[in-house]
């Protein structure tokens, strides 16, 4: 048999005891103070979506970032070597490579000097047929991955081989 509590209190406040524990037990309960576990599950599901994908966009901009500079090194080693061209006479530019003073027309280069190759560059230099004392000039710049295949392969199909730098100009004297 259970027993009856025994109460003093006066019909208003039993009237307002019995909304509070209505409110408690979750009956009739028109104002809610907090969110149930299904929501908490679906915005959480939400922000970790949110996450992943800004955490990939942030993933490929770096891998962007470290290409967008490979491309600019390979491009200041092209024209370094145009620049350098320049510089030479009709005589030089027909003897080109001079092995005597260290000239090359197939390098491997190590920009920053750590012992790995970055980059190969390939020179090619040839009277022009269309400028009188003229020379048609390729330079091409590959990134390492290539450093041991066959320079006429690179040469014949550059973009296959993923050219970082293809610069064709003329020099005349």
């Amino acid at each position: 048999m259970r027993r009856r509590a025994i109460t003093t209190w006066t019909p208003v406040k039993n009237i307002r005891l019995k909304k509070t524990l209505k409110i408690i037990k979750g009956k009739n309960n028109k104002n809610p103070s907090g969110f149930t576990l299904i929501e908490t599950i679906i915005s959480l599901a939400l922000v970790t979506v949110v996450f992943v994908s800004l955490a990939e966009l942030f993933t490929i901009s770096i891998m962007q970032n470290v290409r967008s500079h490979e491309i600019s090194n390979a491009i200041f080693l092209a024209q370094q070597q145009i620049d350098y061209l320049r510089t030479l006479t009709s005589e030089e530019l027909n003897d080109f490579p001079n092995v005597a003073i260290g000239e090359s027309d197939d390098e491997n280069i190590d920009i920053n000097a750590d012992g790995t190759i970055d980059f190969r560059r390939i020179t090619e230099i040839q009277t022009s047929a269309s400028i009188p004392a003229g020379f048609d000039v390729r330079i091409l710049v590959f990134p390492p991955a290539y450093k041991d295949t066959a320079r006429n392969t690179l040469v014949t199909d550059p973009e296959k081989y993923k050219v970082r730098a293809y610069i064709h100009t003329i020099i005349s004297r």
